[in-house]
């Protein structure tokens, strides 16, 4: 028996009998207990799960997501197994069974030919989809089926037709008119060996066909012809194997079971009752009257040029099983003329029968599409981007448009259930939308951001503008840094820098602040000194160059700021805000931002916004991203919009789920981006207005940071901190000289080297000082601070006189020091 429902009626008996029933059907999924239900039947068969695996692969490689399924039903309903594995199978690669075609037996039927025609009728008028599945149909109905299919124009360009196994099976062995119907029809078929076995089966299997039926020619055996074969040598090989010793049935049907040879079949052993090797399948392509053999596929590699992928001598196409897009590797005749492409596997537009397309009527803006009074045909960015991708693809698609005067939502209702076949605008892609339509690559990005009326901002503080706080505090610190080391350098040596402290610094601190306007009048002693103000001028001049320009441009552009930047204060102060009439903006305004439903006010053209805002009717309105592009090009000196937060799937259009136009479209509008076409339609439609042009539109100028002036800082600084240790370290190596040149401050007679000063009313004694402090009191050339005198010369030159400085014995110096 070779279908199951029979193998199973007959099994009942064999149990009842005890007698093997050998059946070349097995079920579409194995029924629990099936080897103790039925102990006698020995299934030369596998399940349907790797057949439609392999389909469902097929489908796949080929990116078709819709399918039609006709079968011919039985008595008993046996193809609803393999069915529902078949859905599984589909679901996991993405596609799906969109229209099943069930058709009676065809011994029921009085006129088939009506009956089948009545079906593909409905067929074409409820599902687009043109992969057409036969999973199970006796000859006579198959031959009705391809030959109306044909009539029809089911079976013609961008159709495909795939038959199962158990339909392939027979078509080595007939010899019939349905063949001429079924041109490029793939099939399914269980690979078999032609070794040197099965050539001499097949010559004497051709013989005794040929003998029997004189007008059949050149018929090969089928793989049933095959297994009831092997079917015999199972049994004789049990028989040989038990020899005389059979002394029950049961003894002879696990002598069966346990059978394990390679047959002309393939692998013939059994595990449960059942054939445990998977079979290897084949993809056969019907060119004239014969089968064409393509790829192998096998369970765990998918489709392979070969049968010998573990041994290195072939390659597996898809290693997921068949989950990845690529088609088959040979060429592959189709129904109809296709110039080499593959077909769609979907109803493809026509003259008669043109693409469908919804368009808006009113939108936000006009510019990207509209229809113009008395013209049929629309005008704007999102046409002309059609335009562009259909003349990119490698067949025609003649378009109809539908005005549509509604929400967006309503539209892509109107594609879902199919009165039209696409919908092209500024449709926004959101998740809700894409389990309805099949979105294509979205060539617009969108989200929502948020327009506020531009207003004067307050130039009382702008002199502090061109530089940012961080910068002023750094240059302010770099600036007091700058004063220290100068006065540290000088202070010792230049005598316009000493005197009390105070004077010191305020000198050194007027020095400094003077050089920034290169006024500075003082004169310095130390080159030490004389480099880092040769670096501190450098600054000085970047500095006061930049401020200069950027408090220029602060002065000559006006400046300008939002009203609003956060959304959250138009909220909490209960002002009213404005959105166009997309209802998933308004709805997402009111849900996901939280504004109250009597705050939003809904506008459609693009005049109203300006005019609302005039009348003060609204504080804000909310855009998608597209729209305040093309709303500021043309009020930029007005208004301003905040960065989109809030970000959707962009704009796009809508096609019907599982047309393969959207996946068309989205390749074609990648490539457009790519090569920067769409920016060249961009530049058409949304060209800014002249007051609003690049050179103009930027109204506010950044302050400056730090970052642009982090180099030159740090090279300031490093400068100046190297000039102050040189600096320092020459003042610790002359003050050891010094403090042994001194001796203690003792004169050669062994008395104090102190001199006594007489100022005025006052006599200065001067202290000993520590070896640091003697190295301070001493200039850059070593001489000490206070000059030496001899008492002749003292006397002679201020004797009498009331400032006169008595000088007690002159310490001599030290031989390093003269």
């Amino acid at each position: 028996m070779d279908k199951w429902e029979e193998a199973a009626l007959v099994a009942n008996i064999g149990n009842q009998s005890q007698v093997p029933i050998l059946s070349f059907a097995a079920p579409a999924r194995t029924p629990i207990l099936t080897s103790l239900r039925w102990p006698f039947l020995i299934r030369m068969a596998s399940d349907g799960s790797e057949q439609m695996r392999c389909i469902a692969a097929l489908v796949h490689s080929y990116n078709w997501k819709r399918v039609v399924v006709i079968y011919e039903d039985e008595v008993l309903g046996s193809e609803y197994g393999n069915l529902a594995l078949l859905t599984e199978a589909l679901q996991e690669v993405g596609s799906e069974i969109e229209y099943r075609l069930v058709l009676p037996p065809f011994s029921f039927l009085t006129d088939p030919i009506d009956v089948v025609q009545d079906e593909l009728i409905k067929l074409q008028n409820q599902t687009e989809a043109r992969v057409f599945i036969v999973l199970q149909s006796s000859l006579p109905m198959l031959t009705c089926i391809f030959g109306e299919a044909k009539k029809a124009g089911l079976v013609g360009n961008d159709t495909v037709w795939i038959v199962g196994n158990s339909i392939t099976s027979f078509l080595d062995s007939v010899d019939n008119p349905v063949f001429s119907s079924m041109e490029g029809t793939l099939g399914i078929k269980t690979y078999y060996s032609s070794n040197s076995s099965y050539k001499r089966f097949e010559a004497l299997f051709q013989k005794i066909f040929r003998s029997e039926y004189l007008n059949e020619n050149d018929f090969q055996p089928g793989i049933q012809a095959l297994r009831a074969y092997d079917s015999i040598g199972i049994i004789t090989q049990a028989i040989e194997k038990l020899g005389s010793n059979i002394t029950s049935p049961k003894m002879f049907l696990n002598s069966v079971l346990e059978s394990d040879f390679t047959g002309l079949s393939g692998r013939i052993r059994f595990k449960d009752g059942m054939l445990s090797d998977s079979p290897t399948l084949r993809i056969v392509n019907v060119v004239g009257k014969k089968c064409k053999e393509l790829d192998f596929w096998l369970p765990n590699c998918g489709f392979s040029d070969t049968l010998y992928v573990e041994q290195g001598k072939g390659r597996c196409r898809n290693n997921d099983g068949g989950k990845t897009t690529g088609g088959l590797s040979g060429p592959v005749i189709w129904p109809g003329d296709l110039n080499g492409r593959d077909p769609k596997g979907w109803a493809m537009p026509s003259e008669a029968k043109p693409l469908r397309i919804i368009v808006p009527r009113r939108t936000s803006f006009d510019k990207f599409v509209t229809f113009r009074i008395g013209e049929k045909r629309p005008v704007g960015f999102c046409v002309d981007l059609f335009d562009e991708v259909v003349k990119r693809l490698n067949y025609s698609i003649p378009p109809v448009f539908f005005e549509f005067d509604g929400q967006y939502g309503d539209m892509i209702e109107g594609v879902y259930n199919k009165t039209y076949d696409a919908a092209i605008g500024d449709i926004t892609i959101l998740a809700e939308r894409a389990e309805y339509v099949e979105f294509t690559q979205p060539y617009a990005e969108s989200g929502l951001s948020m327009i506020v009326p531009l207003e004067t901002e307050d130039t009382t503080r702008i002199f502090l503008k061109p530089f940012n706080l961080k910068m002023w505090m750094v240059s302010s610190a770099l600036f007091i840094y700058t004063m220290l080391i100068i006065w540290f350098l000088e202070h010792q040596t230049n005598p316009e820098f000493r005197g009390p402290r105070k004077y010191q610094f305020g000198t050194a601190l007027w020095f400094t602040f003077s050089s920034l306007f290169f006024a500075q009048r003082e004169r310095l002693y130390s080159n030490f000194t004389r480099v880092v103000v040769v670096a501190w001028l450098c600054v000085v001049f970047i500095l006061t160059s930049s401020y200069t320009a950027s408090l220029t441009s602060m002065l000559t552009v006006q400046r300008m700021k939002p009203n609003f930047s956060q959304f959250e204060k138009l909220k909490n102060d209960k002002l009213n805000v404005g959105c166009n009439n997309e209802s998933f903006v308004q709805e997402y305004v009111r849900d996901v931002l939280g504004f109250d439903h009597d705050k939003i006010k809904v506008f459609n053209p693009e005049n109203d916004y300006t005019t609302e805002f005039e009348r003060n009717s609204i504080a804000a309105a909310f855009l998608e991203l597209p729209y305040e592009r093309l709303f500021l090009n043309q009020h930029c000196k007005s208004y301003s919009g905040t960065k989109a937060t809030y970000r959707f799937g962009g704009l796009g259009f809508a096609f019907q789920k599982g047309s393969p136009f959207a996946a068309d479209f989205s390749r074609e509008i990648l490539c457009l981006s790519e090569e920067g076409n769409i920016t060249l339609l961009e530049e058409k439609w949304f060209a800014p207005s002249p007051e609003c042009s690049t050179s103009a539109t930027n109204n506010n100028v950044e302050s400056l940071s730090l970052r642009s002036f982090k180099g030159i800082y740090i090279v300031f600084a490093a400068i100046s901190t190297i000039c102050f240790l040189l600096f320092l370290f020459r003042l610790l190596r002359n003050s050891r000289p010094h403090h042994e040149a001194d001796g203690g401050h003792l004169t050669p007679r062994g008395k104090s080297g102190t001199k006594y000063f007489y100022n005025g009313e006052k006599t200065r004694v001067p202290r000993r000082a520590s070896t640091f402090a003697q190295a301070l009191d001493k200039d850059e050339w070593g001489s000490t601070k206070w000059e030496y005198v001899s008492n002749s010369d003292n006397l002679e030159n201020n004797y009498g006189s009331p400032q006169a400085e008595i000088e007690m014995p002159k310490i001599p110096r030290h031989k390093d020091q003269r």
